[in-house]
């Protein structure tokens, strides 16, 4: 099989990756709950690589960082934890449902919501979410990049705008994460949720959260932290006021190998092959009589997505041939993007997503433009 979903998930985890759950699932106890080997190790594990994300992502410290399941839970954690009725909410329309069904929730409640829209190309209009902003407005949420066109915001622009206003800014960095470089102080983020096993090539449920040091967030979840058993209120320090129960160390483990192997690699040499093969497919499908490529390729740089259709055929029924004829994997449908379809013109047809990672080649990208060229053709 010839794997290009890798915004879904990355595939295959990396060797190092997979040897280090393999030896936490031998060894590792439960971290913060005794004073024994195995559980001194475990603890010893996690805050290693609580360390390595903090270096990574420039935090001001390891307790900044929270441990997660995923980019849903911490920017569930996020989004509830900070906001209230009578807040307002700047946000777009390229947003996953990650963000946007939390936020119709806390809607519910109170919270008002503002939508930023994009061009046809599917780039956010920079200049509406400063003229979305009102008094009571208390963030401004959106991705670092869309899930459906990899389409990249801008967003050191956006959390100088942010700060210049007061308010608070969270970004949703599940397709970034592991591939851009992201400094969350230089670009006044307050609080970064991403996910360990797309960009970061770690285990499935990993993730976590940045949140800058001073700010609050109201836990998802309370209960057991391994510290203060007799206190009836869930500890209010970092990072344990957003980490109850017990952590997922073995992924935790895995997570923290992939930190250090994407650094030992550089992001800057990953970024520029999956650059190389995404410009190679689009180049070799874009003037394909009958397809329609979305997003904006002018960027400089962009994630490695790109999103088509091929006339008016249903895109699930392209991804099922690409898969069973030629072997090769892709997504389709609506990509948990309901605003960015709505806004692209294809929620009834879906699209056809190929998203590309350091683990392909040139020769596999060829044979998905060969497919779909003899797709558009027959």
């Amino acid at each position: 099989m010839i794997y290009f979903d890798n915004a879904a998930t990355t595939l295959p985890k990396p060797r190092e990756v997979i040897e280090a759950v393999a030896q936490a699932m031998c060894s590792m106890g439960n971290a913060g709950r005794g004073a024994h080997t195995a559980t001194l190790g475990a603890s010893r594990i996690i805050y290693d690589t609580r360390e390595k994300l903090a270096h990574f992502f420039g935090a001001e410290s390891p307790k900044q960082i929270a441990f997660t399941s995923n980019s849903t839970e911490a920017l569930n954690t996020a989004l509830k934890g900070i906001l209230n009725p009578g807040n307002h909410v700047v946000t777009t329309v390229l947003e996953h449902n990650s963000v946007l069904r939390p936020l119709y929730e806390l809607e519910k409640t109170g919270v008002e919501l503002t939508f930023v829209g994009c061009d046809e190309k599917g780039m956010v209009r920079y200049e509406e979410i400063g003229e979305a902003i009102r008094e009571n407005t208390r963030a401004i949420v959106c991705t670092h990049a869309s899930n459906l066109t990899g389409n990249l915001l801008d967003i050191r622009r956006i959390g100088e705008l942010a700060r210049a206003h007061g308010l608070l800014f969270i970004v949703d960095a599940s397709q970034t994460a592991g591939v851009f470089p992201i400094d969350v102080r230089d670009m006044k983020i307050d609080i970064l949720c991403f996910t360990g096993h797309k960009g970061l090539m770690g285990p499935q449920g990993t993730g976590g959260m940045y949140v800058r040091e001073g700010l609050s967030v109201r836990p998802l979840k309370t209960g057991g932290s391994g510290v203060q058993t007799y206190s009836r209120e869930h500890p209010k320090e970092m990072p344990t006021a957003l980490e109850a129960g017990t952590l997922n160390g073995h992924g935790i483990a895995g997570l923290g190998a992939a930190v250090e192997l994407l650094e030992a690699a550089g992001l800057d040499k990953i970024r520029a092959y999956e650059q190389e093969l995404m410009r190679l497919f689009y180049e070799g499908v874009k003037e394909i009589p009958g397809v329609r490529v979305y997003g904006d390729f002018s960027q400089k740089e962009r994630c490695a997505i790109v999103a088509l259709n091929i006339g008016d055929y249903d895109s699930a029924e392209v991804s099922d041939e690409l898969l069973v004829t030629y072997g090769i994997a892709t997504r389709a449908g609506g990509h948990c993007a309901p605003l960015m379809h709505k806004a692209l013109g294809t929620v009834e047809q879906g699209a056809v997503r190929f998203s590309f990672s350091w683990h392909n080649t040139k020769e596999e990208v060829e044979t998905a433009v060969r497919a779909i060229r003899e797709l558009a053709e027959n």
